[in-house]
């Protein structure tokens, strides 16, 4: 009997991959790095044979370091970035650009053109989203119109586009499958977030031809493709995208159940059950996961989503572009090294500002510095921008959810930040529960590829792997957090519309 799933993990800074066995162990894991490009201010980019490259290094060192044998793998999972838009060639694979990055705002001027004609409302309809350069419909007809002769070909059928999902399913399949799963398509602003279909009038009204779409296969757990893994053939049994993986590999399966990502950027989503909420607080709606299980049942599910655009990152940006530390597990210590900030506030919008706010011209603002202000009030100033921006979402979220939250699960690197999380369960007044795999990402697809196969037979099941490492628990008064939100407001709005003069 196979002994593991294997899952991958494509991410915006890191590749990674895992082996999970049947009580939910992740017995091997294996990451590589890759390069970050910034051609222009407000421009991200990734170089997608690069993305493959450390992916497939990822995977081979995993499978090598679990000492996987031909057969021990039942089936590969993929999760990955979301809205990172990749073209290329359907004959030779070879990319016709750079991928943009779902962090790029160049498309900022299209999406305030649409929004100015009128089209947000019909377009939040239909996709649950916003008119905002983080999704990939506007990145993809960006890529047509300044790529030679890319538009014309596309129409014809010569060029496929995907996001990550799609580029490592055609990688691994050798070009045979060129397919994506609901959750990740419902992050382009060209499906229909009920159907789960490719929308005639959104690809109308962005200019994408439906010839170079992957196809949308669902369940998400049975993709119709296989992968060989040490010579043999290996169900590719799962696709998600990585917010959704994550509150899978959460166990949220019951509606009101939220987890928070912090990775390079904060994603917050909450189960909402077999309906979409149409949000009212400026909140996304897209699809978590298609679910075919002979238990449970075939439904699709939705989720309401906060995104916070720059979270680790700027613990990055203290170490790379202000060297105020010097690897990012410094940043707890030297926080911690004062009471407070000193009334210091960073806004880290390098790339906008997300759920509640939507802002592409926002841009990144440090305010009450005094001579008195440290390179430690600094960095405790940027944690406090995580957990603020998060708790702006979940406060969103609480008003648009007819299931209020009674407690926030929590993963991705930055989680491990004790003081981090001691802030947050301080500023959303309910408790935030750390699981002891915190990858939860990478866990999700591993879940979602094994239910496909069988290799776990239900959600119960699943539930009984996930395990508490640590309850943070809220220590502030309410009115005390509330003063702190109140201040936290004021520097955003000096961070507003900035780059719009």
């Amino acid at each position: 009997m196979a002994r593991f799933i294997l899952s991958l993990d494509q991410g915006t800074s890191s590749s990674r991959a895992i082996l999970v066995d049947h009580v939910g162990r992740v017995v091997a894991t294996a990451q590589h790095e890759f390069t970050q490009h910034f051609p222009q201010p407000g421009w991200v980019e990734h170089d997608a044979e690069e993305i493959w490259a450390t992916q497939s290094k990822a995977m081979h060192e995993a499978i090598a370091l679990a000492g996987a044998l031909p057969g021990d793998i039942a089936a590969v999972g993929i999760t990955n970035q979301r809205e990172t838009t990749l073209v290329w060639d359907r004959l030779t694979g070879v990319p016709i650009s750079r991928a943009i990055v779902w962090q790029d705002r160049r498309t900022a001027p299209e999406c305030a053109a649409l929004i100015a004609a009128g089209c947000e409302p019909e377009v939040s309809r239909r996709t649950g989203l916003r008119l905002d350069p983080y999704f990939s419909g506007t990145k993809l007809a960006w890529l047509l119109d300044h790529t030679p002769e890319a538009r014309t070909r596309a129409e014809r059928g010569e060029l496929a586009f995907g996001t990550v999902d799609s580029w490592l399913a055609w990688k691994l399949t050798g070009g045979a499958a060129h397919i994506t799963d609901a959750s990740n398509a419902s992050r382009t602003l060209l499906m229909t977030l009920e159907t789960g279909e490719w929308d005639q009038y959104l690809l109308d009204l962005l200019r994408v031809p439906g010839a170079c779409l992957p196809r949308i296969v669902a369940p998400s757990i049975a993709p119709p493709a296989t992968v060989k893994i040490l010579g043999r053939d290996v169900p590719l049994a799962a696709m998600a995208g990585d917010q959704q993986a994550a509150l899978f590999g959460q166990a949220c399966f019951r509606a009101g159940m939220a987890k928070n990502t912090y990775g390079t950027g904060c994603f917050m989503l909450m189960h909402t059950g077999t309906q979409p909420i149409q949000s009212k607080n400026r909140l996304l709606s897209t699809v978590a996961w298609d679910l075919a299980i002979e238990r449970d049942g075939r439904a699709r599910y939705f989720a309401l989503e906060g995104s916070v655009f720059v979270a680790g990152a700027v613990v990055q940006w203290l170490r790379d572009g202000l060297g105020v530390i010097k690897h990012a597990a410094e940043v707890e210590s030297l926080a911690q090294s004062v009471p407070d900030t000193g009334d210091t506030y960073l806004v880290p919008a390098f790339s906008g500002l997300g759920s509640p706010h939507w802002d592409a011209n926002a841009r990144g603002t440090i305010v009450g510095l005094t001579r008195g202000s440290t390179a430690a009030h600094l960095a405790r100033a940027a944690l406090e921008a995580i957990a603020f921006q998060c708790t702006e979402v979940l406060m969103a979220m609480q008003r648009d959810a007819t299931v209020p939250v009674v407690e926030l699960r929590v993963d991705g690197g930055a989680c491990a930040n004790n003081l981090l999380m001691q802030m947050q369960a301080d500023l959303l007044g309910v408790p935030v529960l750390r699981p002891t795999v915190i990858e939860s990402t990478a866990l999700g697809a591993a879940f979602l590829a094994g239910l496909g196969v069988k290799f776990w037979q239900s959600l119960d099941e699943l539930q009984q792997h996930w395990q508490l490492d640590r309850r943070f628990e809220p220590q502030i008064s309410r009115e005390q957090a509330t003063d702190k939100m109140q201040r936290w407001s004021q520097a955003v709005q000096r961070s507003l519309s900035w780059s719009a003069g």
